[in-house]
């Protein structure tokens, strides 16, 4: 393989191993569930992420003033938000199903801000897929209906996530070691206390302390990493198309790791939010600079 064919492979390579990692170690954090509840897992892992990113990035080296504080606290919230809804919902959903219904955050986003045509066909196919996941099991027994608090923290996730992304473009000016490691810590403060009042003591067990390390390393510190290797040498479409594989991968990780298996009708509308994903990416109108 030649030097310039590894140069154009390796930054798609990273983001493929950042979706697996993520889906990877989500599906093995699910495990905790039964000990800690799903709200206790959320602060191990956000916590141990915001303490190892706080380490590798030092954020105050960069002298942030208040204002940019005040947005990173904003940008936080959101995350530790999208984060806590986001594992409530696959402790009563699907892996896979979950995040397939959070796309539709990133991709409400696109068309609010693009308003063409062209993106309005998207959305289009999303709520097909939607409609593919939450509404036609209603019409028969053999479809797999699927929890409706589940849809509904699942929905809410999506929406933190749409916030998360127009509050993550404001604070794209500052450093992003700097954003993303004191963002991390605003959402541990949000989300710590939830994982308390869930499994109070438990969360200090050594076991438990270990599991929430591993799981916040192969969860968010490894993909973010990666992430940062493959945006610094891919388009904004490319890099995207690519991280739209990851419902496929959400719901093959969990059918290998916690059991799940999707229905034909399932698979079919994660391809087909899979789709509306990819086509938004690819037909993106570059920024205006």
């Amino acid at each position: 393989m030649s030097h310039s064919l590894v140069q154009r492979v390796l930054p798609s390579l990273a983001v493929l191993g950042s979706v697996v990692s993520l889906c990877l170690g989500t599906s093995f954090a699910k495990h905790l569930f039964p000990i800690v509840g799903a709200q206790g897992t959320t602060a191990l892992r956000v916590g141990f992420s915001a303490v190892l990113l706080l380490a590798i990035w030092r954020p105050w080296r960069f002298g942030p003033s208040r204002a940019n504080l005040k947005q990173i606290a904003c940008f936080g919230v959101a995350l530790g938000l999208m984060n806590l809804l986001f594992y409530m919902a696959i402790k009563r959903l699907p892996f896979g199903v979950t995040v397939a219904i959070e796309f539709v955050g990133p991709l409400s986003v696109a068309v609010w801000t693009s308003r063409r045509w062209l993106d309005f066909v998207w959305l289009g196919l999303a709520v097909l897929g939607l409609f593919l996941l939450l509404i036609l099991p209603l019409f028969g027994t053999n479809f797999g209906l699927l929890d409706p608090l589940g849809i509904a923290l699942a929905l809410a996730a999506a929406a933190c996530w749409a916030t998360y992304i127009v509050l993550g473009k404001r604070a794209g000016q500052m450093h992003g070691g700097m954003v993303v490691s004191l963002g991390l810590l605003s959402a541990a403060l949000v989300v710590v206390p939830f994982g308390v009042a869930e499994a109070g003591a438990k969360l200090l067990l050594p076991e438990m302390l270990l599991y929430g390390v591993a799981v916040a390393a192969v969860s968010s510190a490894v993909p973010y990493s990666l992430e940062m290797f493959a945006l610094k040498r891919l388009s904004p479409g490319a890099f995207s198309t690519m991280l739209a594989t990851e419902p496929a991968v959400a719901a093959i990780a969990g059918m290998l790791v916690l059991g799940e298996h999707l229905t034909l009708v399932q698979w079919m509308a994660i391809a087909v939010i899979m789709a509306a994903a990819m086509g938004s990416a690819l037909t993106a109108q570059p920024q205006q600079k």
